[in-house]
């Protein structure tokens, strides 16, 4: 299918470049998104009619677009999760998530322009990317954890295995506290000397 483009689309073309596509592509996301027309005549002259307000309009966007990504670029978001021992969340953190986060701390993002590359399904800090215009994207982050104080300790650059190390430590320390103050109460039991038997002290009052 050749089409003709209406923006720039990655690792496709530039505004007004025809182009062609798969037929899946073309039908089911670059012309139900506006992103596209057929390739036809009549649909060429159009869009030759329409170019300067097109790009007036591309222009206006990205100026938006540009004034947003200076606030949202390098973002941290905290999301709370419930998750394993292990750090294996029950469940995964979504693109509908991450929008939703973005948008109560103030960012109108929507959740399509929200680009997750690896399923978030452990917590951590996960980078995403966010397309919030053809030419313009800016890149985020989740700090997905279980507890705010989690949160806290995660962006400060440990992870929760370092975190589960710490507390195995911590347990470790603890339990030779308690063995070498069993060690140093039966020591102190020795230096009191020899405890006298009943038949010993008997035999001391005989012999006086």
């Amino acid at each position: 299918m050749e089409v003709i483009l209406l923006e720039r689309v990655a690792k496709l073309g530039q505004m007004g470049d025809v182009v062609t596509v798969k037929d899946g592509y073309g039908r089911n996301y670059l012309l139900p998104q506006g992103k596209a027309l057929r390739a036809n005549a009549s649909n060429i002259a159009s869009f030759e009619e329409r170019k300067a307000q097109l790009e007036a309009r591309n222009l206006e966007t990205k100026t938006e677009a540009e004034a947003l990504s200076t606030r949202l670029d390098g973002q941290q978001f905290i999301v709370i999760r419930s998750a394993s021992d292990g750090g294996n969340l029950y469940g995964s953190v979504t693109t509908r998530d991450a929008a939703t986060i973005a948008t109560d701390e103030g960012f109108s993002v929507d959740r399509k322009q929200i680009i997750i590359r690896q399923p978030i399904k452990v917590l951590g800090l996960h980078e995403l990317e966010v397309h919030l215009h053809p030419e313009v994207m800016a890149v985020i982050t989740l700090n997905v954890a279980r507890s705010a104080e989690e949160a806290e300790l995660q962006a400060s650059g440990k992870s929760i295995q370092d975190l589960a190390a710490e507390e195995d430590a911590a347990a470790e320390f603890e339990i030779s506290e308690l063995f070498d103050d069993m060690g140093a109460a039966a020591d102190d039991d020795d230096e009191g000397g020899p405890v006298a038997t009943p038949e010993a002290a008997a035999a001391d009052e005989d012999d006086n």
